[in-house]
């Protein structure tokens, strides 16, 4: 599976940030074309206090190739341009691969 990683920093209003979050954003990706499966962490904390980090979502394809063709439908960059106007300060993306070795 190839994943595209969205980590939060901890938003200013985290009340705001979490009714924008789950009722419009995730929402909005759910409808990504190709895409498998969406996981989103919270964090709670982190071994020496607490976390720099408010939230981790990994979405998932079926590959890089499906990833790159999603990448371009209406839907992916629907949600692009949404979690920019609400936590564009705050979002870094990365991507990866599952992996057993």
């Amino acid at each position: 599976m190839f994943k595209m990683i969205a980590l939060f920093k901890q938003p200013e209003n985290p009340k705001a940030f979490d009714e924008h979050y789950f009722q419009t954003h995730l929402p909005l990706t759910a409808k990504i074309p190709g895409l498998k499966e969406i996981r989103v962490t919270k964090m709670t904390g982190a071994p020496r206090g607490e976390s720099p980090y408010y939230l981790m979502c990994e979405m998932m394809y079926e590959s890089e190739a499906a990833f790159q063709k999603a990448a371009k439908t209406p839907e992916s960059k629907a949600s692009g341009k949404d979690v920019m106007t609400f936590a564009g300060n705050i979002v870094s993306f990365m991507f990866g691969e599952e992996t057993n070795d």
